[in-house]
């Protein structure tokens, strides 16, 4: 089989392999697509935090496909079957699996880091952490369920958006984009903020699919708060950047007695002065991956054609040459990029 390949810090590379044989409790899967995630870019790159990855390595963890072989012990699944995958797998077994934290499970693993992932056209998977996908959902759709589980989990259940609500996301990237969308599914009046390398591909891309914008290299932010606060500032602001000034310019958007929800994951440290979150009870939370409900939320809300999929992913980067795909990501040349493994 052919399968994407990290061999080091900005090098994958196409390779052919064995097909994976799996053992009777596993099914074996033939991938259809599968995307490409800010964490896949910092596995790419091998920034710092990503360096415990022992490669080589087969990336993805994003992906769709079908079931083409069951072994003897599995009930659940038969050949043929429409599925996802939860990538992030909990233990079961720690405080917070037991505490109905999965999530944050102390003793986690990643499909495509901690082993073998779906950038591949086979993936021998425990058929535990699959998901059917409904029959209205296409599989070039169905491959984007983890990161917009990440958006339901971050709007659905950890913020306080409501329909009418005025919402700042801050960073186009794809789980801002996301979370752009499911927030505006519930009728939430939605601004995305970006730089001026998110200016020629992602705020395009936002403002197309109806959602406002604003560059705040070119825009004064404070003055686009008040003309669509009313001066009042944003009830929710989504923090998915990923930048540690994310959160300072949130303090300064974010109303009296609204929301913050941090999403990204800093990449530094930085001072932020919470005495205005503190005087204007600021709510301050946090999101972290998705649960078996989110994954179940997102694939709803495609069903339903709550998502504008075809809209948000890019399949012009072929396997062939998947550095391209990866070099456009970080540079801000697209949002979501997805290779296609199977017809």
């Amino acid at each position: 089989m052919k399968a994407i390949i990290h061999t080091g810090a900005r090098s994958v590379e196409l390779q052919e392999l064995e097909r994976p044989s799996i053992d009777p409790d596993e099914v074996l899967v033939n991938v259809h697509s599968a995307g490409v995630c800010g964490s896949d870019a910092h596995a790419y790159e091998y920034d710092n935090g990503y360096e415990w990855i022992q490669i080589p390595r087969i990336m993805g963890h994003e992906y769709s496909g079908e079931v083409v072989e069951v072994g003897a012990d599995v009930d659940a699944f038969r050949a043929g079957d429409k599925i996802i995958e939860e990538p992030i797998h909990d233990c079961g077994d720690c405080f917070q699996c037991k505490n109905g934290q999965p999530n944050v499970c102390q003793n986690f693993s990643i499909t495509g880091m901690h082993r073998d992932g779906a950038y591949a056209e086979y993936v021998a998977v425990d058929p535990s952490n699959l998901h059917a996908v409904p029959e209205a959902v296409p599989l070039r759709h169905a491959a984007i369920t983890e990161p917009t589980s990440i958006a339901t989990r971050a709007v659905l259940d950890q913020s306080t958006t409501r329909p009418g609500d005025d919402v700042l996301v801050e960073g186009p990237g794809p789980i801002g984009v996301l979370i752009a969308t499911v927030a505006d599914s519930l009728g939430a009046n939605v601004v995305v903020s970006g730089l001026d390398q998110d200016a020629e591909y992602r705020l395009p891309l936002l403002n197309d699919l109806g959602i406002e914008t604003i560059n705040v290299q070119a825009e004064s932010l404070d003055g686009r708060t008040d003309a669509v606060t009313g001066g009042r500032g944003f009830d929710v602001v989504f923090d998915s950047t990923g930048h540690h000034s994310g959160i300072g310019t949130a303090v300064e958007q974010v109303r009296k007695g609204g929301q913050i929800v941090v999403v990204g994951i800093p990449n530094d440290t930085s001072e932020v002065t919470l005495t205005s979150v503190v005087r204007g009870e600021v709510d301050v939370n946090t999101s972290y991956g998705s649960t078996w409900s989110n994954f179940e939320q997102a694939l709803r809300l495609m069903e339903r054609g709550e998502i504008p999929v075809d809209e948000i992913i890019d399949t012009s980067y072929g396997t062939g040459d998947p550095s391209d795909a990866f070099e456009a990501f970080l540079n801000g040349e697209t949002c979501k990029p997805v290779f296609q493994f199977s017809a």
